[in-house]
């Protein structure tokens, strides 16, 4: 119920509180992986702390100001993505993603993307959807390319984790651009 085939045997399905053991058990067994790029890697740390993470974008969903997703391959959660903000006022939305390094290398990630970008853009009628990645995760700055989002500029020194300071890309991708890509 309410999934969204991926290929490979994966697929995209809500990532809701009820999940919050099988997200703690994720999160703590690629916590080394996620914590590099990812802020909630250092604070989901039990299956409590994962409810309240997970409730969190609950009540965003309710109040239609973001949402998670989950990815499955087959019984296993191996990644997943959110919309960290999603403003229907302005048209604007911003997408995060994540998964394990083992699942990593399969297309999982820009097909995730694609799927919600589209979305985003053809049901909810968003005019932009942003992408931002920290300047040294070449790994998502390819993601934003396969995706043919347009590289707007760098946030210098703006995103603080672990200690230390990130300059962040922004990354987007107008509605009429993803209209035009034929998808």
């Amino acid at each position: 119920m309410f999934t969204h085939p991926l290929g490979a045997d994966a697929e995209l399905r809500p990532l809701e509180p009820w999940q919050a053991a099988e997200f703690a058990e994720f999160t703590d067994a690629n916590r080394l992986h996620l914590e590099e790029w990812l802020p909630w890697a250092g604070i989901v740390l039990d299956e409590e702390s994962a409810r309240r993470f997970l409730r969190n974008y609950a009540d965003k969903q309710a109040d239609d100001s973001g949402r998670i997703m989950g990815i499955w391959r087959g019984d296993e959660l191996v990644g997943g993505a959110l919309f960290r903000a999603f403003d229907t006022h302005s048209g604007c939305c911003e997408l995060g993603v994540w998964l394990s390094a083992a699942a990593q290398g399969g297309g999982l990630i820009t097909r995730t993307c694609e799927r919600l970008i589209d979305w985003a853009v053809r049901v909810r009628g968003m005019a932009r959807v942003e992408y931002r990645v920290s300047a040294e995760n070449h790994r998502s700055i390819a993601v934003a390319k396969r995706l043919g989002m347009t590289h707007e500029g760098t946030l210098r020194s703006s995103f603080p984790l672990n200690g230390r300071r990130h300059d962040m890309q922004v990354w987007a991708v107008l509605a009429e651009e993803w209209h035009g890509r034929g998808s």
